[in-house]
């Protein structure tokens, strides 16, 4: 259970280790913008940690990184087929940043540093609890810039008239995720 809640809390990748930062920052300017990567995410880092967690004993050295990375494309493939085909409209939204999972420094980081030194559960409640952790992260952001910048969460406009436009924009991004891992900052050090 502390791995769990070690991704969520203590080292979110997003708001205390500051990792992920090109989809945190390039998909985050709604709420189901931010959930729907984050879930995505959460869904590769399980299954890799899974797997790789699975196969540790019979990777050789030598081909380690490539092996984890060819797991880990597969299902951010699965993960891109099954959002096209059942979320066209979000997975035109989140769109390049798909594939970009791959290469998240999050899930290679936790294959490399977690699932391939431990047993199958424990790497899958690891996955689980960053991969939430992620998701948290993005959809908290996202929800903020969403309202400050148009007024609306999760799509419904709640706040009529003129919002902020440059939290819709990417300067808004910095500026949202800035006050964020501050208040985070104040709120661990409190």
């Amino acid at each position: 259970m502390q791995n769990f809640t070690k991704g969520f809390i203590k080292n979110n990748p997003v708001l205390v280790l500051l990792l992920g930062m090109c989809p945190t920052l390039g998909v985050t300017t709604s709420a189901i913008n931010g959930l729907g990567m984050g879930l995505a995410t959460t869904f590769v880092l399980v299954m890799a940690n899974v797997v790789i967690s699975l196969m540790k004993n019979i990777i050789p050295d030598k081909v380690r990184i490539p092996s984890f990375i060819v797991v880990i494309a597969s299902f951010v493939t699965i993960v891109d087929l099954v959002m096209a085909g059942y979320a066209p409209a979000l997975h035109e939204q989140l769109g390049l940043f798909i594939p970009l999972i791959v290469v998240n420094c999050i899930v290679l980081g936790r294959a490399e540093a977690f699932a391939s030194k431990n047993d199958v559960f424990s790497s899958m409640i690891d996955g689980l609890g960053m991969g939430l952790g992620f998701a948290f992260a993005l959809t908290l952001l996202g929800g903020i810039r969403e309202i400050l910048g148009s007024g609306a969460l999760f799509g419904m406009k709640f706040i009529q008239g003129d919002a902020i436009l440059v939290f819709v924009l990417a300067p808004g991004a910095f500026i949202a995720l800035g006050y964020l891992i501050a208040l985070i900052n104040k709120l661990r050090k409190a």
